[in-house]
């Protein structure tokens, strides 16, 4: 069938016959959500390919584990409770999955670029970087899923996604915080980390190409969160206390993440300006999250910069007692578990976010307060609802 897929052909079939311009209704209807991302999003991904579901993980909403770093949801998860859909199933998850209204591709450790040291897989808690990077989620998961799920997929139909779901659909993308930490924690130059920040923007907008080809119109982009207060940068890469701001957080580390923030909105930018007929949608997770470091108070943190799952120092947080870890203090071995109460946490073992931390950054972003343009959750999908597909 030539340079296109049948998939792809069956996706221009539809749109050709829907090919009038109309606007978009004030309220979007999302049938399916797409996730890409890093732990912060996983649903489940990381657990099924390497480790199984740990006992330390969902305790406040799962009653147990569901897969996430979390204490329980995470803002994909209340992203699709807002739009009135079931909670994503990971890709990766082969036992009981149903993808009828989308697939979450998102995977612990996940980065922008390739990896440069890989998950080992031995005891948890694990070490390394996964090798499933955002190309691997793009370029052969979905890819494969968008074909396989519309053919080798119908003898499930009812747990695949309608062909026009993939045009009509949200994608939401939040990765990059592996890609800055590691850098950080590599103790890479100012210079050397904002060297690397164009190709690592480059490689995200090409991969946001890549789904617009596939049929993806609406996009909805986190930014990255303050990295520098989180527990590990903190403890493994500490800055002097007068090199830390009124919050508690490394500035030098905030302000490269800015920087990369800052160059992804230009990204963004430019695939609004290729692609006009659909919604780039630039979420500014930075100054959510931040809020809740500046005032830990107005939100009941009562520990804002440790780790709710660690154990030691300053921050709750040593490289040798992670989350899950066996170690011995003192002559006495015993497990590092969970804190007693995670809602007064923002972080929850390091570098991911406690269900409280993470429900607050959604309702302050998912009115389009903190979106470029202005959209809102339910208003992020292109003014004009249809055209013949890129097929760029």
């Amino acid at each position: 069938m030539g340079k296109y897929s049948a998939f792809s052909v069956f996706l221009f079939s539809i749109l050709v016959s829907q090919s009038h311009v109309s606007a978009c209704p004030k309220h979007c209807d999302f049938p399916a959500i797409f996730n890409f991302g890093d732990g912060n999003s996983d649903t489940g991904a990381f657990a099924a390919w390497f480790f199984g579901q740990s006992p330390f993980f969902g305790q406040s909403y799962f009653n147990g584990s569901a897969g996430r770093v979390s204490d329980g949801r995470l803002l994909i998860d209340f992203i699709a409770t807002e739009l009135g859909l079931p909670f994503l199933h990971p890709y990766m998850d082969s036992l009981g999955a149903n993808f009828s209204h989308g697939a979450n591709f998102a995977n612990v450790f996940s980065t922008i670029q390739l990896p440069t040291a890989n998950v080992i897989p031995s005891t948890p808690p694990p070490r390394g970087l996964n090798p499933v990077n955002l190309d691997i989620q793009v370029v052969s998961q979905f890819s494969q899923f968008t074909n396989r799920s519309q053919t080798q997929g119908r003898a499930f139909e009812k747990f695949m996604p309608e062909p026009e779901d993939f045009v009509q659909a949200l994608y939401t993308i939040d990765i990059g915080q592996i890609d800055l930490t590691q850098e950080f924690l590599n103790n890479r130059t100012d210079d050397e980390v904002r060297a690397i920040v164009p190709g690592l923007i480059n490689r995200l907008t090409a991969n946001i190409q890549i789904l617009y080809s596939l049929g993806g119109r609406s996009f909805w982009i986190h930014n990255l969160g303050p990295n520098g207060c989180l527990p590990i940068l903190l403890t493994l890469a500490p800055v002097p206390d007068d090199q830390l701001d009124s919050a508690g957080c490394a500035i030098r580390y905030n302000v490269l993440t800015q920087y990369f923030n800052t160059e992804l909105k230009r990204g963004v930018d430019g695939l609004g300006t290729d692609f006009p007929l659909a919604a780039f949608t630039y979420v500014d997770i930075y100054s959510a999250r931040y809020s809740l470091y500046q005032e830990p108070e107005r939100y009941g943190f009562t520990h804002p910069l440790e780790a709710c799952c660690g154990y030691g120092g300053r921050y709750n947080y040593g490289e040798n007692s992670l989350c899950g870890s066996t170690i011995t203090v003192n002559g006495t071995q015993f497990t590092v578990v969970p804190c007693e109460n995670p809602s007064d946490y923002i972080n929850y073992e390091g570098q991911t976010y406690t269900q409280a931390a993470d429900e607050i950054t959604f309702n302050k972003i998912s009115t389009g307060q903190l979106s470029h343009p202005p959209n809102s959750l339910k208003t992020a999908c292109p003014q004009f609802s249809l055209e013949l597909p890129g097929m760029i």
